[in-house]
């Protein structure tokens, strides 16, 4: 089995530098039930299960089938590859969420609000974001709640989508200027909650929001456990795979 994990993409539509490296990337992906006749290229990776784990775009509120005009390219090839048989799961970031009326309405495709547990190859496998894992920033989590509470879902679904959209990009700057945190301190926060889940049974945690890609493994009652930061799509073009158990950290090289 063949997982691939990403995050923090942060789009904001087809000008940002992200876009087009993302469009290429899931274009390299096949699904196992990818049957429409093409030859498949020495490049491709075939791939089971693909988790974005939040922040995928730098902004969200969709209502019915109208979303972003700039995103719809993208969403077109994440939908492509749910046809192709890939299982696609998304985990909601602190810049994109209340994505399960859209992606899981329309496009049957698996939303996480929060934390989402997978089974993989026997691996007990821990998955989210992470914006909620420094339980210190009350600042940041009282935001959180009012951002994602029945009153704004509700503000939402009246608003105009114009002025939708601008006040989405809007709570976009606040969150980033009140959850800021440097790479390395977010970085051993996450390390220190992984450590206790470790000892709860899971054998790898995989977090977003960092922008750090940082991969570590080791032994734990002769186990081997996983803990990892996706990195980001901005700096990195990272991206963790699962190949038959074995966890790797790696870069998307365009061109190659």
């Amino acid at each position: 089995m063949r997982a691939i994990f990403l995050a923090d993409a942060h789009l904001k539509g087809p000008g940002d530098p992200a876009h087009p490296k993302l469009i290429r990337f899931f274009g390299r992906l096949r699904g196992r039930g990818d049957n429409d006749g093409r030859s498949i290229s020495a490049d491709a990776l075939v791939v089971d299960l693909l988790i974005i784990a939040g922040d995928f775009f730098d902004f969200w509120f969709g209502r019915g089938d109208a979303v972003y005009p700039g995103f719809q390219a993208v969403i077109d090839r994440i939908a492509a590859l749910k046809k192709q048989g890939v299982r696609v799961c998304l985990c909601e970031g602190n810049h994109d969420f209340f994505l399960g009326d859209y992606f899981t309405g329309r496009l049957g495709i698996e939303v996480y609000p929060e934390w989402a547990e997978f089974e993989i190859d026997g691996l007990r496998v821990l998955v989210s974001h992470g914006d909620t894992v420094d339980r210190g920033n009350r600042k940041y989590l009282a935001l959180r709640r009012f951002l994602r509470s029945h009153f704004s879902r509700a503000l939402q679904r009246l608003l105009p989508l114009k002025l939708l959209w601008r006040l989405a990009r809007l709570s976009s700057r606040m969150s980033k200027r009140i959850s800021g945190m440097s790479e390395e301190r977010l970085a051993e926060i996450m390390h220190r909650f992984a450590l206790g889940k470790f000892q709860e049974g899971y054998d790898a945690v995989i977090l977003g929001h960092c922008h750090k890609p940082i991969l570590r493994e080791a032994l734990y009652d002769g186990r081997r456990k996983t803990f990892a930061t996706l990195g980001d799509w901005i700096a990195n073009d990272s991206y963790l795979s699962c190949d038959d158990g074995r966890f790797l950290m790696n870069r998307f090289l365009q061109g190659k």
